[in-house]
């Protein structure tokens, strides 16, 4: 198979001829068709995440077509087309898992920064954490809903049912969740580089009824606000957007340093949360949710041979929604 390897922290991927994998027990691999490139992506290649495993292939919004099954493996037949996440293992043992909150796993392995990923023609995953997308879109339109799609939704989920709602960083997930929010009746206000107007225009163009510059002020009070950049200095000021009582979260991995803030923006019970990778259960929800608003991602694609294109156009933010490769 062919595949993009990062070999270390911080320099580029590197295209190599590897050996096909073979699935373990209870594992498919799968023919990789389109993958997008995530922001989680970016971070683990600069090394601001910790405990890499090298060489590793990076990569965890995967859309194939399973090719070969392990033994153990119920339910996917070779030919059915799958989706691949950024969670791809928990233990099921530990106090997390047994609550149900097993996107806070003490033992989990991470597709594309713990196990290889989809920066390839082929990749192999457990298959009790890969998900059918029959009726779903094509290839390159479905692949960022693996990632910023099922973080944007579960972010939207912990932001709770306020009517206005904030978005901070208006890329790949933002894009996708400004529509769930309006699909179910709420006003978003888009927050981007200050001067970015490509992005404000992106976002009023589908449906933002207010967009600006991270340094403005919403023209009301909002009621939560969510935090996509990876920029400590955008949480002081959504806390002071959000009204009382109003939800700051906080849906990256990493995040730039938060700088100190005085304690009256975030009292009179104002919240902030974070969010940490997601559940099965939050991929069969958003799924069955993205088909009914109507979701339509905005895509950019590269072959596989240009993952370093597509990252360093992420990196500079060189993008209007999400950048996807094609085998």
């Amino acid at each position: 198979m062919r595949a993009m390897v990062l070999e270390k922290s911080g320099s580029p991927l590197v295209e190599r001829d590897l050996p096909n994998p073979h699935p373990g027990y209870g594992e498919i691999r799968v023919l990789v068709s389109a993958c997008g490139v995530c922001r989680t992506d970016l971070h683990v290649v600069d090394g601001e995440l910790p405990d890499p495993q090298y060489p590793i292939i990076p990569g965890h919004e995967i859309v194939g077509v399973v090719d070969e099954v392990g033994p153990g493996v119920a339910g996917l037949a070779p030919g059915r087309r799958v989706g691949i996440p950024w969670l791809g293992h928990t233990c099921g043992t530990c106090p997390y898992c047994r609550s149900a909150r097993e996107n806070l796993c003490d033992h989990p392995l991470f597709t594309g920064y713990t196990r290889n990923g989809g920066y390839a023609t082929h990749a192999v995953a457990d298959a009790a954490y890969a998900f059918p997308l029959d009726g779903l879109g094509d290839d390159v339109a479905v692949a960022p809903l693996l990632c910023a799609g099922l973080i944007g939704w579960r972010s939207l989920v912990l932001a709770g049912e306020g009517r206005r709602l904030g978005i901070y960083g208006f890329g790949a997930a933002g894009h996708i969740v400004l529509q769930v929010a309006k699909w179910q009746g709420r006003e978003v206000f888009a927050f981007s580089k200050p001067g970015d107007e490509a992005a404000q225009h992106f976002a009023r163009s589908l449906g933002a009824d207010w967009a600006g510059g991270s340094d403005e002020k919403p023209s009301q009070p909002l009621d939560a606000a969510i935090i996509y950049a990876p920029v400590g200095d955008l949480v002081p000021m959504a806390l002071r957007a959000v009204a009382k009582g109003g939800r700051v979260v906080c849906a990256g991995i990493h995040m730039s340093d938060i700088p100190s803030f005085p304690y009256s923006i975030l009292w009179e019970e104002r919240q902030l949360l974070s969010v940490a990778n997601l559940t099965r259960a939050d991929a069969v929800d958003f799924l069955r949710v993205a088909p009914l608003a109507g979701v339509r991602t905005t895509t950019v694609t590269y072959p596989l041979a240009r993952a370093n294109d597509a990252l360093d156009d992420l990196r500079r933010g060189r993008l209007n929604g999400a950048a996807v490769l094609v085998p």
